[in-house]
């Protein structure tokens, strides 16, 4: 990372942070950074996430050509290049920063740049592959896909994108497998006691700890995977004739229906790791082994079902049913709304669409309700930072993925005078939300007082506040009162 061109400057690209950057804040966030993980942020600029990582504990150092040039450049667990590649104008050069960067990581690469949707008016006059701004410095900018494809041609590694323009490349196939697997599984409802049972009884606490591994798993524990199995095996004969008590107290088909969720869990994910080189059985975590082994007859036979499962979505009747006859989420004539908290409720091929999606964006930040569209193969990540707490939130920004594209597109609605706004909030969370009863009050109340007599009208923040001034009243809270 030397400077190729003396009349670009490219440490004025470093500005000043006052909180962590979005590479190192996901890390952190998908447990990636921990107190127990080496950091090495290369082009640390300023210093900015080296301060507040050391804050929280984190072992790190920094090392950047101009602000930390005598540095160590140590071998870490996790190195962040943290929008390095897109100040580089030099194509060889650029390749070269990652690859050193890579040959530093124990087990994680973070590589993060800017996007095209990120262009602004400070960026002037093209140079090179990129753009000269007014400060003097260059930038390189990517769609989403261009920035993958040319990680995973430069470093011949499959990259998995953990948000637009952040990008996550494992050295530790294992950790990549299960961070992979994390993101999956549903959360499954614990089962109810229906009746009592002596034993059971007398050895509940040793029981919980199995129903928390079956309700993670859907499967029984071997050897060591139950820290007191052992002892739970003492007490009542082993760890099948536990769990036959356990299928009495709460009732068996209970237990099926999380297996079957586990079983789907996996089809899930089988199918979404397509889009990171699906892999051989014998490098997955043992666990994942365990599990594959527990509901598939074979590696072979899961992996065809699971490929049938994400071809399926290319099937835009099926992905349409599959809407239509959704237990959750809000239908409209070309579209499913669903919270993010209940995407995991969805049909596995919903489930599969939306990770298609996901798999070319990572996490959108933000953003709380997908749109899963039907009549085009496009997913919409939605932000309403005022869901939970505003009655009929305003739009915040919208980010659109078109799957055969491969292109992405984002608006912002934050300064709009006239957003779009929610209605019927409780259509789009699960059903058993803490909310939901709150949200459902007000749209019957709304639906007495004829606020919904014309939809049309009241899809933005104008129209609706015209609705109820003619109906003189006012939303307090989630309660509809007379205006005063």
């Amino acid at each position: 990372m030397e400077d190729a061109d003396p009349l670009i400057a490219r440490h004025r690209t470093a500005l000043r942070r006052f909180e962590l950057s979005r590479p190192i804040r996901f890390a952190i966030q998908d447990f990636l950074i921990t107190p127990a993980t080496s950091v090495l942020d290369y082009g640390c600029g300023q210093g900015d996430d080296l301060r507040r990582l050391r804050e929280q504990g984190i072992s790190c150092a920094g090392w950047d050509p101009f602000f930390a040039p005598l540095a160590d450049r140590q071998q870490s667990d996790v190195v962040n290049l943290g929008y390095v590649v897109n100040v580089i104008e030099d194509t060889a050069e650029r390749a070269k920063t990652v690859a050193d960067a890579w040959s530093l990581a124990g087990k994680l690469l973070i590589i993060s740049a800017r996007l095209t949707s990120d262009l602004d008016s400070g960026i002037r006059l093209p140079y090179a592959d990129g753009y000269l701004t007014r400060l003097g410095t260059f930038q390189k900018l990517y769609e989403q896909q261009e920035l993958r494809n040319w990680i995973d041609t430069t470093l011949g590694e499959s990259c998995v994108a953990a948000s637009p323009g952040v990008f996550y490349v494992f050295k530790d196939q294992e950790l990549k497998y299960a961070y992979v697997a994390s993101h999956i599984r549903q959360a499954a409802a614990r089962p109810r006691l229906l009746r009592s049972h002596e034993r059971f009884e007398a050895h509940r606490s040793l029981f919980e700890e199995l129903i928390q591994f079956l309700l993670a798993r859907g499967r029984l524990p071997v050897d060591a995977e139950l820290p007191s199995g052992h002892r739970l095996a003492e007490a009542i004969g082993s760890i099948r004739r536990a769990f036959a008590i356990l299928q009495r107290v709460t009732g068996a088909e209970q237990w099926e229906h999380i297996r079957t969720q586990r079983a789907q869990d996996l089809l899930v994910y089988l199918a979404l790791s397509r889009f990171s080189r699906r892999p051989r059985f014998c490098v997955l975590p043992d666990s994942l082994q365990l599990d594959l082994r527990a509901f598939f007859s074979n590696y072979k036979h899961a992996c065809e079902l699971a490929d049938d499962l994400l071809f399926s979505v290319g099937d835009r009747a099926q992905v349409e049913r599959a809407c239509r006859g959704s237990g959750v989420g809000k239908i409209t004539p070309t579209a499913l709304y669903v919270h993010t908290s209940a995407l995991s409720s969805l049909a596995p091929i919903l489930r599969v669409y939306e990770g298609c999606a996901r798999a070319l964006t990572g996490t959108v930040d933000g953003s709380n309700i997908v749109k899963l569209h039907f009549i085009e193969p496009t997913v919409s990540y939605l932000s309403y930072p005022a869901f939970e707490t505003d009655a009929h939130p305003a739009l915040a920004s919208s980010l659109w993925v078109h799957l055969r594209a491969f292109k992405m597109r984002q608006r912002l609605y934050r300064e709009a005078e006239n957003p779009p706004i929610l209605h019927r909030k409780e259509e789009f969370v699960p059903k058993d939300d803490p909310m939901r009863s709150k949200y459902e009050r007000l749209t019957r109340q709304e639906e007495r007082r004829g606020l919904y007599e014309h939809p049309s009208d009241i899809g933005m923040r104008a129209g609706w506040e015209r609705a109820l001034a003619a109906k003189g009243l006012r939303i307090a809270g989630h309660r509809l009162l007379r205006g005063d």
